[in-house]
């Protein structure tokens, strides 16, 4: 409890009512709280619906709770009611009690709940994907690409459905999952222009009812600048944006794609370290910390483990928020506390995941250079490129004579009559590696 509780009445309701999980509204959607109230007040006070030096006093005491000097003042849990009404009453309490002014008559002047709580919602989801998601995915999207350059010679055997294949190389390998991650950073920053839009002024139900017509406009372009945040707008339709939770379904579906990419990326990674001598062991990952309490010297895929988990669970929050952004009748969605904490929950970590998986893993990542030459040597689907001039059929036979017998497959070959200067011209790992393109 803290020393001094600035809340009152409603707020003490909402924690005896809500003993839920022990887990409260995340932090980030209370500090945009206060930066709207802060908003809210100074264009109050210069619209002069209420007392300029009061909004003053309230805006100063917004702005402490926005950086966080009262997060002690915030216990209710997250699981309340599906408005957020409890913890936008507990806001408008703090500041009234930091400011010596109403909780209703002044600190929610022009406000209510099913406006001010899903608008802290998008800005606090718009903020840290922002400032913390992209810049993260940006940084293992490097790193990746990093890789493949530095890779783009190493020969390797390819491998769909987990058999042999033709020859390829790491990089194009670390290049397709760079592109994947560009392609995730495309995916999630075209998601933020809905998400910045804000259903403030709406009030109760969208019709903007006791709120000057010129105060959400005023809030909203003051909010976009001291944030910075360009993608802040009005809505479409205040009565779309206040009876729905769309946009933040939608930012949490790239999420979902994000998660499943790095699913893919990460299996890759652990099954290519994988050995050292019973695995594919094609790449070495950094020595992180023992693999075992009681196997020495043993190395585990420990970065792409927590990728795997850390995905799974995004994954699964994506379900409750598609559950969520279904609930609610007409004028309002009520599932919003659910929907922030899932969503600012996958937010966070495919933030600190990603930063982690590109410095303590993909940039340690080395070359086996013997496994890579061992699987590209080895893998018996070279022999296609002997189709164009000894056909299909032919080369299967080759093929299945040499998987049979354990023999090499030049060896097979020019038993079976193939020239041997057609062969070693034909058979040219590296150029079969780089296919259409110039090796």
């Amino acid at each position: 409890m803290p020393k001094k509780i600035l809340y009152s009445g409603e707020t003490q309701k909402a924690v005896d009512n809500f003993p839920i999980s022990g887990e409260t509204v995340p932090i980030a959607v209370i500090h945009w709280l206060g930066r709207i109230k802060g908003a809210a007040a100074r264009v109050n006070g210069e619209l002069g619906l209420i007392d300029k030096e009061l909004a003053a006093k309230i805006a100063a005491a917004a702005d402490e709770v926005s950086t966080g000097a009262y997060d002690d003042q915030f216990p209710i849990d997250v699981f309340q009611t599906g408005s957020g009404t409890s913890s936008n009453m507990n806001t408008n309490e703090v500041l009234a009690s930091l400011a010596g002014a109403h909780p209703n008559d002044h600190v929610n002047y022009g406000q209510s709940s099913n406006d001010v709580f899903p608008s802290a919602v998008h800005l606090a989801a718009l903020d840290n994907t922002v400032n913390q998601l992209l810049p993260a995915l940006r940084q293992l999207q490097k790193s990746f690409a990093k890789k493949s350059v530095k890779f783009k010679d190493v020969v390797k055997s390819g491998r769909t459905h987990l058999m042999d294949a033709v020859p390829v190389t790491l990089g194009q390998e670390f290049g397709g999952y760079a592109a994947q991650l560009s392609l995730a950073i495309e995916r999630v920053e075209a998601t933020l222009v809905h998400v910045g839009q804000i259903p403030l002024g709406g009030t109760a139900t969208g019709t903007g009812l006791n709120t000057d017509p010129k105060f959400a406009g005023k809030v909203i372009a003051l909010l976009k600048k001291e944030s910075k945040l360009k993608q802040i707008a009005p809505p479409l339709d205040r009565f779309e944006a206040q009876a729905n939770r769309d946009a933040l379904v939608e930012l949490s579906g790239a999420l979902k794609v994000v998660a499943v990419s790095l699913t893919k990326i990460a299996n890759d990674i652990a099954l290519m370290g994988s050995g050292p001598r019973a695995g594919i062991g094609e790449i070495y990952l950094p020595e992180l910390q023992k693999g075992s309490s009681i196997m020495p010297g043993k190395v585990n895929p420990v970065l792409p483990e927590v990728v795997l988990q850390v995905s799974a669970q995004v994954i699964g929050n994506d379900t409750a928020i598609t559950i969520g952004g279904m609930q609610g009748q007409f004028e309002l969605n009520v599932r919003i506390p659910l929907i922030a904490r899932n969503l600012l929950q996958s937010i966070h970590l495919l933030s600190t995941t990603s930063k982690a998986f590109a410095e303590k893993c993909v940039d340690g990542i080395t070359v086996n250079k013997a496994g890579c030459a061992a699987s590209a040597g080895n893998t018996l689907a070279v022999a296609t490129a002997l189709n164009g001039a000894i056909g299909y059929d032919k080369a299967t036979v080759l093929v299945k004579t040499a998987a049979a017998s354990g023999r090499p497959l030049r060896d097979v070959a020019l038993e079976e009559g193939v020239d041997s200067g057609l062969y070693d011209k034909t058979i040219d790992l590296r150029k079969i590696a780089a296919g259409n393109q110039p090796a």
